[in-house]
């Protein structure tokens, strides 16, 4: 593996000057966020861990969102796009994921203008300045970030103005445990491990057929993925579903009938039918501890309030929810909650114990800010572990942090947005199916899940949340 750096250092006293913007992720966030920059003549690279923009959305895009495209579209992106000619979906309409990537990311991303900024296979394994670890402060302001990067077999280094990284969450799950960590058992208990939102009905389907399934988790990609087990169920016998959650209640998924996201509102009431009728069995207060291989089925030990708890299944969806990838900043100075893993400033918004997606109050580069200047987490990775996001609300984060950059500082910080009311947050399943939110399940943005403390609400600490 070889290294280069694909920038030399600068010798002038303006080691910042023709230095791009760097952007974490082709997600939706991500190419928002480049659509607004280059609207204000900024110049722009995104670095994206898949093949393609939108690579984590398609990993879920059997998945139907509970917002209509009106909600899902960017207005900087919205005018790159229309500048082309570009046909807009129908407004009203609930796309699945798989089509918010084919009729609206990778138009997006194929503009004239992105699509020259756009560096696939590149997956930003680090960020620090040129030269300076995180411990070194002189001058550190008009030292250029440095992002290290693994693409196609080698590892490089390139050097931005500025960071904004939208890499989102869902590369990297919440444990199954409920302590946190890894469960402890035998290394084969891991075969028997499911991604959250499996297609179940789809590409999938033979993996859980007439199989004994456990879902893990209170949100409702736990949920989404119960109401399209109890479909395979009836037409393929066999198929027995449990869900276990960690709190004594499942009310962040039965949710709330005033709900303005109409399809999400439904989601609730065909859970909770299902297991009134015995079609799921619920295993509420079930604190996971181990999984092992046992005579080719996977042995789950818990802990059910003070008595110990089993069940043998053959397959484990780990719907628990996603957390931030952090390893990657440990070079730059941010400032985090200590509980939701958010921006420290913001994180008082978004507390899934007093917020919904609703309920957050507008924000922007204010709240987004870190100590090290110039430095921004964006979308679903800056709600940390809360579940609340929408992609509406990250759109707005970036046209902030956009005004910022281009030294619009009186715009940034004048923050509007209205957000659909709820009770809950997260992936829905309406007529046409599941969904999610408004996306960033993760490496671009995405969907998740994650709460981090709802023991004194009854809530699952690591219910599932809304899209990115």
């Amino acid at each position: 593996m070889t290294m280069t750096l694909t920038v030399p250092p600068r010798a002038t006293e303006d080691r910042l000057t023709g230095l791009p913007v760097a952007i974490i992720g082709a997600g939706p966030i991500g190419l928002a966020a480049a659509a607004q920059l280059l609207e204000r003549g900024i110049k722009v690279v995104v670095y994206e861990a898949g093949d393609h923009a939108g690579a984590a959305v398609t990993q879920w895009g059997h998945t139907r969102l509970f917002t209509p495209w009106e909600h899902l579209i960017d207005p900087a992106a919205r005018r790159l796009l229309d500048a082309g000619g570009w046909v807009s979906p129908v407004s009203d309409e609930l796309p699945l994921g798989s089509q918010l990537v084919r009729d609206y990311l990778a138009p997006l991303a194929a503009t004239t203008e992105l699509a020259p900024r756009i560096r696939y296979r590149s997956r930003v394994t680090a960020v620090s300045r040129e030269g300076m670890d995180r411990t070194r402060s002189t001058g550190r302001a008009s030292t250029p970030f440095l992002l290290r990067i693994q693409s196609t077999g080698e590892t490089i280094d390139v050097l931005a103005r500025a960071v904004i990284d939208t890499s989102g969450t869902y590369s990297t799950p919440n444990s199954l445990a409920s302590s946190g960590l890894d469960p402890l058992g035998s290394s084969g208990g891991g075969a028997f491990v499911s991604h959250a939102l499996p297609d179940v009905l789809g590409a999938e389907r033979a993996r859980f057929a007439g199989r004994r399934v456990l879902v893990v988790g209170a949100g409702h990609s736990a949920a989404n993925t119960l109401l399209k087990l109890a479909e395979l169920a009836t037409e393929e016998p066999g198929t027995d579903i449990t869900w276990a959650i960690r709190g004594a209640d499942p009310v962040r998924v039965y949710g709330s009938d005033g709900d303005e996201l109409e399809e999400r509102g439904k989601l609730g009431g065909r859970v909770h039918e299902l297991v009134r009728s015995g079609a799921v069995t619920l295993l509420d207060r079930f604190e996971i501890e181990r999984l092992d291989e046992s005579e080719g089925a996977c042995a789950v030990t818990a802990r059910r309030g003070a008595a110990p708890a089993s069940v043998t299944v053959d397959v484990v969806v780990n719907a628990t929810g996603f957390r931030p990838d952090l390893d990657m900043l440990r070079e730059v100075r941010v400032s985090l909650d200590e509980i939701v893993e958010a921006p420290r400033a913001l994180a008082p918004l978004i507390d899934p114990n007093l917020h919904s997606c609703g309920t957050v109050e507008p924000h922007g580069v204010a709240e987004l800010a870190h100590p090290e200047s110039n430095f921004f987490i964006a979308g679903m990775k800056s709600y940390g572990r809360a579940p609340t996001f929408l992609l509406l609300t990250g759109y707005e984060q970036v046209r902030s942090i956009a005004d910022e950059l281009a030294g619009n500082h009186a715009a940034a910080r004048q923050v509007q947005l209205v957000l659909p009311q709820t009770g809950v947050c997260s992936t829905d399943l309406g007529s046409g199916g599941a969904g999610c939110c408004a996306v960033e399940p993760a490496t671009s943005e995405t969907m998740w899940e994650a709460n981090s403390s709802a023991e004194t609400t009854g809530a699952d600490p690591k219910s599932s949340g809304c899209c990115a």
